[in-house]
């Protein structure tokens, strides 16, 4: 009988784990992980963290991510907006450009780079690494907060920007202690 119940017990065990993994892979594909792993190794950034944005899931939704690369788990969770002009009008597709002026969001990764003290309050300049966003200093494309954001998931959209991943100021205020934290520069990975 406790053998049975054992057995019962480790497999619901082992079935929860593995079901937190898929939530936590559906939203943070593991190729993602992966890709950021393999272009950090060598490279003078922080290799214990990276933070994504999957712009695939709603912006109502939680879909940016401080993930912990060491341990394989996400720290923090976050709604962020994208920029107006990525809104495709009657469709739930989103498109994106590196162009000035353009109002998108760009994919790509981004080394998070020194704060300032802005329009928004504190704030992040960001340095595109890629073809994708190699515009984003001459854009002013920064990682900020602003006050339309809000914390918590709903099936709202959320407010736009001009291109910038902007935050709640509480989700902001939790990534600035990671960023702040860090001897290294912490990588950003937009994907879709």
């Amino acid at each position: 009988m406790m053998k049975h119940f054992i057995f019962l017990f480790l497999l619901f065990f082992s079935c929860s784990q593995f079901e937190s993994q898929i939530q936590t892979y559906s939203d943070l594909p593991k190729s993602k992980i992966s890709q950021i792993k393999d272009y950090l190794r060598g490279k003078n950034y922080n290799q214990d963290l990276a933070i994504f944005i999957n712009f695939k899931i709603h912006s109502g939704k939680y879909r940016y991510f401080v993930y912990d690369l060491k341990n394989d788990k996400i720290l923090q969770k976050a709604i962020v907006a994208h920029g107006d002009g990525s809104v495709v009008q009657n469709s739930q597709t989103l498109r994106f450009s590196n162009i000035d002026g353009s109002h998108q969001s760009s994919l790509g990764k981004y080394e998070i780079r020194e704060s300032y003290s802005g329009n928004f309050g504190k704030a992040y300049r960001l340095e595109g690494l890629d073809e994708t966003n190699s515009n984003a200093r001459s854009r002013a494309i920064v990682l900020h907060s602003y006050y339309c954001v809000p914390d918590k998931e709903s099936e709202e959209v959320t407010c736009l920007s001009f291109g910038c991943p902007m935050l709640s100021k509480n989700a902001f205020d939790k990534t600035a202690k990671y960023i702040d934290k860090s001897k290294q520069p912490v990588i950003l990975y937009a994907f879709y």
